[in-house]
């Protein structure tokens, strides 16, 4: 019984996280007017903050929750969690009559459903010449030559006495829609391996860490979970520093609202991924030799370097691509693109999982040789060619992400869907 009430309180913290992030994002997105240059250029600046308050948050549990759990119980720290949960509710609450809200449109997933039904069922139909020709064309919406064919969902075909239904015929918002999903997917995909990295970061380099001295001095260790915490000590320092000096810096140069185009930026925290594996590799490489070798214990402190290149990377690619899923959607898809961005974290800690299952089994030579990563034993395994390993693929997966990101050339409209009304407050 007390095993059941365990895992379902995990997984309603799991459901819990999943509903609040994507659509906070997304949420305070939607205050600022994109029509208007003055809060467009803000809007690059909430992203930072708001990447800002979920790094403090991350800092908060890995250091003091940790130390509460640790001395007062886990009862106690789960308590903690769920007080602070809870004034977090009553703050959104009490901010309700100023914020800028939108009235509910239904699932996202029905429109694209019916334009890729209605593009099959129409794909023997030639496409008019004219795109104003296709239905549901407006001349303030702005319609791609991507993905042709699923233009035919917009072809009207005549029929005595009855209209099509919506899962024949759709309107080219709708296309314009089902277009931008397919467009991202590329740039999604290259952050899964990104998050795979994330991953070591949260397991292998924690146990690296067990290995080395984690004394600070003679009566303090540090507590080799609490790891986790550099890269967001990193990022809450140079966050601000980003925001305030380098992005009013860099729009000097490039114009762009958010100093650097959210693609760039996304690449350039991708390429420093790699460098946090490679960091990683030699260290453990110069670790396993003295513990092997030479009988000697590094300092934990050699294992810095990797989060914090990790951190600089994050701060790059995360915030980057909140920003990028945001701009590049139709209105009402934010939430739906910005929860996308998520799901790159569980596709990455999958394809660790993966990974490491597949590196065991392909260097495992024979039935008495063990894999690289199977002893569990970092100074019988080798944990830095691994390290390597992961680094090749995240230099492969930075070019394939420079390949597509120069083909990606989608300029969504600003417009809402048709039929859609936007309701709000004033914002002081």
């Amino acid at each position: 019984m007390k095993a059941m009430i365990f895992f379902v309180a995990l997984y309603l913290v799991a459901l819990g996280s999943g509903c609040v992030k994507p659509n906070m994002v997304a949420y305070g997105g939607d205050q600022f007017d994109q029509d208007n240059p003055k809060q467009l250029k803000k809007l690059s600046t909430y992203f930072n903050a708001a990447y800002f308050a979920f790094s403090l948050g991350e800092l908060v549990s890995l250091t003091i929750l940790v130390w509460v759990q640790t001395h007062s119980g886990m009862d106690v720290g789960f308590g903690v969690s769920a007080a602070v949960m809870a004034m977090g509710l009553i703050s959104l609450i009490c901010g309700t009559l100023y914020y800028r809200n939108k009235p509910p449109q239904g699932s996202i997933l029905t429109p694209i459903a019916q334009v890729l039904v209605a593009a099959i069922f129409k794909r023997n139909l030639l496409l008019p010449s004219n795109p104003q020709m296709l239905h549901g064309t407006q001349n303030n919406l702005i319609h791609t030559d991507k993905f042709r064919f699923l233009d035919k969902a917009c072809i009207r075909v005549e029929q005595e006495g009855n209209q099509e239904s919506a899962w024949r015929l759709c309107s080219v918002a709708q296309v314009e829609q089902v277009k931008i999903l397919l467009s991202v997917i590329p740039i999604f995909s290259c952050t899964i391996v990104f998050n795979t990295i994330l991953a070591q970061l949260q397991t292998f380099s924690v146990q690296q860490g067990r290995a080395m001295d984690t004394h600070l001095t003679k009566s303090f260790n540090i507590p080799p979970a609490s790891l986790q915490s550099i890269p967001y000590i990193l990022l809450i320092v140079l966050v601000p520093l980003y925001d305030t000096f380098f992005v009013p810096f860099a729009r000097k140069f490039t114009g762009h609202e958010s100093g650097i185009p959210p693609l760039r930026r996304i690449g350039f925290g991708l390429f420093l991924a790699t460098f946090s594996m490679v960091a990683a590799a030699l260290l453990e490489k110069k670790r396993r030799d003295e513990a092997v070798n030479h009988d000697k214990v590094l300092s934990i402190f050699w294992i810095t370097p990797q989060y914090l290149i990790f951190g600089l990377s994050e701060m790059f690619t995360a915030i980057g691509l909140l920003e990028f899923f945001y701009k590049q959607s139709l209105k009402g898809m934010q939430a739906f693109l910005t929860a996308i961005t998520y799901c790159s974290y569980s596709f990455g800690f999958y394809l660790s999982t993966l990974l490491v299952s597949l590196v065991n089994k392909i260097t495992s030579t024979s039935s008495s040789a063990a894999g690289w990563l199977h002893n569990n034993n970092l100074n019988q395994d080798r944990l830095d060619l691994f390290y390597w390993l992961l680094a090749v693929l995240s230099f492969l997966n930075f070019l394939n992400y420079l390949f597509w990101s120069r083909r990606y050339s989608h300029a969504p409209s600003a417009l809402p869907p048709p039929n859609t009304k936007e309701h709000h407050h004033n914002i002081p």
